[in-house]
């Protein structure tokens, strides 16, 4: 498959044009190879030289990234960001970047993923950021306690998952919302919802969630955002010729 057919697809897939307003990341093929085909893609949550090192060692025509190099303003190219350019170049990898539009979609998003995990069902838009809803929310099918949830999203508490218990016991209404989102407990709060799940915890947040009565888990960052690129990559392995495979790169934060 040459770089602009899957371009193609991905803008297609992902309705890249439709965040030029709202997204200051830079969607889409942000350093290019010079054969312009591709036979494999490895997906990772970031990009760094440890991805890089790793789609290169794999021989990866081209990796996608859910954090990209490039976030809305001009970068000189010095010292790491010198670094990481010149070790795609070297290995003459691509890269693709993909951020909110792969928050927030529908079916391959990471919030998407997330509601499929837990049992997450009559899903609708949840989470206003820069005029839109980035995330879901909606009721479980079966009542359930934290430590169910918690198993379902990471095998437990062991894992690393930050958890503020101040909401009913019993969790059925469930608010979702990948990555730095913190402050969307307060939006989570005003719909009565029992559970906000999102990435960063934050100590801003932990009296607003004792005093609105809701739990939260923070599952980190990096653990709310590898269910797009996952789901990404098998989407193109079943619809494609491509070759894919994920990179397991966790951060623990």
């Amino acid at each position: 498959m040459q770089i602009n057919e899957f371009d193609r697809l991905i803008h297609e897939w992902l309705s890249l044009d439709d965040f030029k307003d709202i997204d200051n990341s830079l969607n889409g093929l942000q350093v290019a190879n010079s054969k312009n085909e591709l036979y494999k893609v490895a997906f990772a949550v970031d990009a760094s030289l440890e991805s890089f090192h790793r789609a290169s060692e794999l021989k990866a025509d081209l990796l996608f990234v859910h954090h990209g190099l490039f976030w809305g303003r001009e970068m000189a190219v010095t010292g790491i960001h010198y670094r990481r350019i010149k070790e795609l170049l070297m290995s003459d990898c691509a890269l693709y970047a993909v951020h909110l539009p792969l928050d927030l979609h529908p079916e391959l998003g990471n919030n998407a993923g997330i509601a499929k995990v837990i049992g997450l069902k009559e899903l609708e838009p949840f989470g206003l950021y820069r005029g839109i809803k980035i995330g879901f929310k909606g009721e479980l099918e079966v009542v359930t306690d934290l430590d169910a949830v918690m198993r379902l999203l990471a095998g437990g508490k062991q894992q690393g998952l930050h958890v503020l218990p101040f909401g009913p016991e019993k969790i059925k209404k469930v608010g979702i919302v990948s990555g730095g989102a913190a402050p969307e407990i307060l939006q989570a709060i005003d719909e009565g919802l029992d559970l906000y799940i999102t990435g960063d915890s934050s100590h801003t947040y932990y009296h607003h969630s004792l005093e609105g009565r809701i739990n939260v888990i923070f599952a980190g960052h990096y653990l709310t955002e590898i269910w797009g690129v996952k789901l990404l990559a098998e989407k193109l392995r079943s619809s494609t010729d491509l070759k894919t495979i994920f990179l397991d790169i966790p951060t623990g934060l």
